[in-house]
């Protein structure tokens, strides 16, 4: 009897070896919450870098990476070390959500950190029907926000807002006629009737949309130069997609045109430094402060780690709003405990308020705004950004 039940036993084990194997590998127990380990919690993003050729995706990334770098020698949260795994998108809305689903079957806890609205709006469409948080989209896209999507916390403020700002600065100095550059898209149609309810309530005209494909050649920008100058337009915004923005712009200057050009945040760096004498005077709506002027604990603490973490690399927009949302991706992560699971961190984040050093991230249970900081800043004559 008793070498039997040995036998029995024997047997047993040797079935349990290969589950312990893989426990003692992954540092997870069995029936741990995905992407939750002993030492670690695992992040998963896509992210826009197009191979690095995606200048604000490789800056965001280096400021994600000073912060993660930074937090993660101090013992992370909880005292879990943050792991960050990043698969680019190339700007693909596609390839944004195969990359989300992926990362969502290699176990990550949580989606995080995109750019871009069309693959941000890609990845959460994962993230909603697979049911997992997604933090931090960098992106001012109208569906991240509404209708209420429970899993997605932006941080930054929405492009409506940016919109709100360069309206009301151009009304203020006496400009009389607003249009907006936008995708020929349904997220930019929906910019585009943001655009008009905002100028209406700031008494200003509003002389339309100029809708644009990645395709579009110089003799439709040349056409919409002229159909801009028929409608008195005196002002013209923007929806993302610098590089086209960039080419309307000196078709304008080109024509002899004198319409005012500003910009939202999305690549205004790359794109002042492009447009070169042609940037001196634009106005553009920035998300964070201004990167160089240390004015806020935030850009203190962002310079001091970016300097250990990237010694060279210039301070830019782009690396500090990584940098402000991996802040908050960690304040997201202390706050659901320390046994992390997806509910505990939906919970936590149903009344959530923390101040990033200067800024205000708020999110509510059915409204989640995140920041509401919008700024603007002139390009000066050197080509620097003044905030």
């Amino acid at each position: 009897m008793n070498m039997l039940f040995r036998s029995q036993e024997r047997r047993r084990l040797l079935q349990l070896l290969p589950a312990l194997a893989l426990t003692g590998l992954s540092g997870r127990s069995h029936g741990a919450e995905p992407g939750v380990g002993t030492g670690e919690i695992l992040v998963g993003q896509s992210i826009t870098l197009q191979g690095g050729k995606n200048i604000y995706g490789s800056d965001a990334l280096a400021g994600i990476k000073a912060y993660l770098d930074a937090a993660n020698r101090n013992g992370g949260v909880n005292g879990r070390r943050i792991v960050l795994r990043t698969l680019d998108d190339e700007n693909s809305g596609a390839k944004a959500e195969a990359n989300a689903r992926a990362l969502v079957q290699q176990g990550v806890f949580v989606l995080f950190g995109s750019i871009e609205g069309g693959p941000s709006t890609a990845v959460m469409k994962a993230a909603v029907e697979l049911g997992v948080p997604f933090i931090g989209p960098m992106a001012g896209s109208p569906g991240l926000r509404l209708p209420h999507q429970p899993l997605v916390y932006p941080v930054r403020a929405e492009h409506r807002e940016e919109f709100r700002a360069l309206i009301t600065q151009g009304k203020r100095i006496g400009l009389q006629r607003v249009a907006l550059f936008h995708a020929d898209s349904d997220v930019g149609r929906e910019h585009l009737a943001n655009a008009r309810k905002l100028a209406a309530e700031a008494g200003m005209g509003f002389g339309g949309g100029v809708p644009f494909k990645v395709d579009i050649t110089e003799a439709q920008l040349s056409a919409a130069v002229a159909g801009l100058t028929q409608q008195k337009v005196d002002l013209v915004i923007n929806h993302g997609s610098p590089p086209l923005y960039g080419r309307l712009i000196r078709a304008a200057r080109a024509a002899g045109s004198r319409i005012t050009f500003w910009g939202v945040n999305s690549g205004s760096t790359p794109l002042a430094a492009e447009l070169g004498p042609l940037a001196k005077g634009m106005v553009f709506a920035q998300i964070v402060p201004n990167p160089n002027s240390g004015k806020t604990a935030l850009v203190r603490e962002y310079q001091e780690r970016m300097t250990r973490s990237a010694p060279g690399q210039g301070y830019s927009y782009g690396s500090l709003e990584g940098y402000m949302t991996a802040k908050a991706l960690a304040a997201a992560l202390r706050a659901a405990g320390a046994s992390p699971t997806r509910a505990s961190l939906m919970a936590a984040l149903e009344r959530f308020e923390t101040d990033l050093g200067g800024i205000t991230l708020r999110w509510r249970k059915g409204e989640h705004t995140g920041s509401s900081f919008v700024d603007l800043a002139l390009v000066g004559r050197d080509g620097r950004f003044v905030q």
